[in-house]
């Protein structure tokens, strides 16, 4: 197949789908890469190095819509602010697009890609099974951005992390609060032990107890049964409105300790729970930092603002859109191995082959054959759900 890597056009995205080091894999198998001008130079990758891995460097974007039979991008289909030109026109039928297409965020997009018969690929919806590893791009960059939450935050906070022995006396280490232990929570942990603070986390899932404690953070725990916490493939479920509660006075009591908190916590297909109420960052201690994480999905903090930083009771709550964008070059990386393998099981001999008893093929493909055959989108919609002999197809 001829697949296409466009530049990304969303605002403060500086990842590209593609790196040159990968290419060879999906030449080997059969396929030819098309790539926009300067598509990875915000990310650290010339055109030369492309050139040099056996991709066709064209000028413009429509080169690549117009030839590619599979498109691999990072964001979701959107339009340029400059021109005013919309990715979706361009995009012809029958078209493979790849991507973090967002599938608990607006859901007009998909219903759009399904009349264009555009065959829509999920990274998001990769499951989380041994088999899929590969192919886990939620995981690839969420490492990412626990990891620069943390800089994030020591940059912004007033105060040393490490403790120090000076000359002036003792200056204690910063105390950090972890809100959720998934990937990002957990490399979040590893980077503040790094760094000298003292860190707490919490999450809702017993589970997580000992990969929390193994990285030397102390784990704050709710009484919280585990078939009520997590669902079947690890991933945090949403709470009885009693546990909510119980969470919230949890994290308020620990809150007023803390000099950095850093929230991590999504529950999939739908907004990010909130946790840190408003009365909770009145309370905390004047300059302390609050880093949100989940801003994408609404936040975890009640003052958050998605995509900006804002003082609030003497506060700092950061809420970056695209984090692993600021670390665009490993994240770049990383994520175009995870579209790699997904595109290698989509097409392994250089020809699409839509298998669908394949669990991982199943789960990713959001619209095909004029469809959307993604249940929760389909609900979110208002559409019926799709026959069994539909959803095989």
């Amino acid at each position: 197949m001829l697949i296409g890597v466009p530049r990304e056009i969303a605002s403060g995205e500086r990842r590209v789908a593609l790196v040159p080091e990968v290419v060879p894999q999906l030449s080997r198998v059969g396929h030819r890469v098309v790539i926009e001008h300067d598509a990875g130079l915000r990310a650290g990758f010339t055109d030369d190095a492309y050139g040099s891995a056996g991709c066709d460097i064209v000028d413009s974007a429509h080169d690549v819509y117009s030839t590619a039979q599979m498109l691999l991008k990072v964001q979701r289909p959107g339009r340029e602010e400059s021109s005013g030109e919309a990715e979706l026109d361009m995009l012809r039928e029958g078209t493979v697009l790849i991507g973090l297409l967002q599938p608990s965020g607006d859901p007009a997009l998909f219903q759009q890609l399904a009349e264009r018969k555009i065959i829509a690929c999920s990274m998001e919806l990769v499951p989380r099974t041994t088999r899929a590893q590969m192919m886990d791009a939620l995981s690839s960059q969420s490492t990412v951005a626990g990891y620069k939450a943390v800089l994030l935050a020591a940059n912004a906070l007033q105060k040393f992390f490490p403790m120090l022995m000076t000359a002036a006396g003792t200056v204690r280490p910063a105390r950090v609060l972890v809100i959720g232990a998934g990937v990002a929570g957990l490399q979040a942990i590893a980077t503040a032990r790094r760094i000298g603070a003292v860190v707490e986390a919490f999450d809702t899932r017993p589970a997580v107890k000992e990969q929390v404690k193994s990285l030397g953070a102390t784990f704050v725990e709710l009484d919280v049964h585990l078939e009520d916490a997590q669902d079947a493939g690890g991933y945090a479920k949403e709470l009885s409105e009693r546990h909510i509660r119980r969470e919230k006075e949890l994290i308020h009591n620990r809150a007023l300790q803390a000099d950095v908190i850093i929230t991590t916590a999504l529950v999939p297909g739908k907004p990010a729970p909130m946790l840190v109420s408003a009365e909770t960052v009145r309370a905390m201690r004047p300059g302390s930092v609050i880093v949100d994480l989940a801003g994408e999905q609404g936040g975890n903090c009640e003052l958050s603002v998605p995509g900006e930083t804002v003082v609030r009771y003497d506060v700092t709550i950061i809420a970056p859109l695209h984090i692993s964008s600021d670390l665009a070059f490993h994240a770049s990386q990383m994520y175009a191995k995870n579209v790699a393998a997904l595109v290698t099981l989509l097409a392994p001999k250089g020809e699409l082959n839509l298998n669908f008893k394949d669990d991982i093929i199943d789960a990713v493909v959001i619209t095909t054959n004029g469809e959307v055959r993604h249940e929760p989108t389909r609900r979110r919609l208002g559409m019926s759900p799709l026959k069994t002999a539909e959803v095989a197809r």
